[in-house]
């Protein structure tokens, strides 16, 4: 095990119903950085996030945080923990405004002071939720939407964000928008593990990468080591990575 493992997920298999998805996956998170998973639709990438929030327990392997073992752990106390998932489906209340969806984001503290107190903090890292707080989320563009669920996601002050496949179904201006924001966490010494289809901009903000493939890890490397691997490009995304498309 690599020095300053934050988080580590060790022969896990798991999976719905009868099926398994993940078929002995062992991945590690240093404290700090920003790990990125790619592989083909399908390879256990976002359930390996569902397994680490808590959302799906493995029928077999083990997870640890700190070095604790959490397997047993409910999804709250992953989170209150400092375990803070940010899922695929934009989870923004369109009707609340920026600034009511940042303190939502602390409604586990049951502190509504200290919860406004960390909005504000990580407004700091997002001037736009600063620009924006008195709108309408639902007014914002897809990559704005998302740059304020990250920007909430601080406000637990969490030790690994998980973040799946956040530029999903944005254009490339707001995709732009969603990696500037992930550059901007590790900026700051956050510790992502990162789920994303775009293999080139999710390694290009990666310090290291795993690729997956029907449930089990195939390669893994540094990011720009993985970017530059021609066995990547052909077996696993086609042209996608030569082209970034």
């Amino acid at each position: 095990m690599m020095d300053g493992v934050l988080l580590s997920v060790e022969g896990v298999v798991a999976g719905y119903g009868a099926g398994d998805i993940l078929r002995g996956v062992s991945i590690e998170v240093a404290q700090g950085e920003t790990v990125c998973l790619i592989g083909p639709n399908g390879a256990g990438k976002s359930t390996v996030l569902k397994v680490v929030s808590g959302l799906l327990r493995p029928k077999a392997g083990v997870i640890r945080f700190h070095g604790t073992v959490i397997t047993h752990l409910s999804v709250r106390q992953r989170l209150l923990a400092g375990i803070v998932h940010v899922p695929q489906d934009r989870g923004l209340f369109p009707a609340m405004t920026v600034w009511e969806n940042m303190i939502m984001g602390g409604y586990v503290l049951g502190d509504d002071r200290e919860a406004r107190r960390r909005a504000e903090r990580a407004a700091e890292l997002f001037p736009l939720v600063t620009e924006r707080r008195n709108e309408l989320a639902g007014s914002l563009s897809g990559g704005e939407q998302r740059q304020v669920e990250i920007a909430r996601s601080l406000v637990l002050d969490p030790k690994v964000i998980l973040l799946d496949e956040p530029s999903i179904g944005l254009d490339p201006k707001s995709r732009r928008i969603v990696f500037d924001s992930i550059e901007r966490l590790r900026d700051d010494g956050r510790t992502v593990l990162l789920v994303e289809q775009n293999a080139r901009s999710g390694l290009a903000v990666a310090d290291r990468g795993y690729v997956l493939e029907s449930g089990q890890v195939r390669l893994t490397g540094t990011g720009q080591h993985l970017l530059s691997d021609p066995e990547v490009g052909r077996l696993y995304l086609g042209a996608s990575l030569a082209t970034g498309s």
